[in-house]
């Protein structure tokens, strides 16, 4: 009796270990070439859930105040595809520029790291 009740307490924590959210990214790294100091830089990084349950993207770190980031503030759905949008000014940069942005969410890879690069010319 006392093994069947483990049982059933293993199927069901293994049930509830296997219902998450998944975000993967298409592409986590981008290269913006060579721009001029002073130009807006907007990059799309596209997602998709591929868990089974309502993914819910919370929150976002950048590296610096030159960078903005917009998300979804919606649940993205199991299969469901949706992007996330970073715009970075070059104005108070130049040279060489190598960025990541955190971004955190209920998977439970969360933060995940997305990364753009490129060069700035004065």
């Amino acid at each position: 009796m006392i093994k069947n009740i483990l049982a059933l307490l293993l199927i069901g924590l293994s049930d509830q270990l296997s219902a998450q959210a998944q975000l993967k990214f298409n592409d986590t790294k981008k290269n913006f070439g060579f721009v001029k100091k002073g130009e807006q830089v907007k990059l799309i990084y596209e997602f998709t859930n591929t868990g089974n349950q309502p993914l819910f993207i919370t929150d976002t770190k950048a590296e610096c105040s030159c960078t903005k980031v917009t998300w979804p503030k919606e649940p993205i759905l199991p299969g469901k595809s949706n992007n996330i949008e970073v715009l970075f000014d070059t104005s108070p940069t130049y040279d060489r520029q190598d960025r990541v942005v955190e971004v955190f969410s209920n998977d439970q890879k969360s933060p995940q790291k997305i990364r753009f690069k490129g060069v700035v010319l004065k």
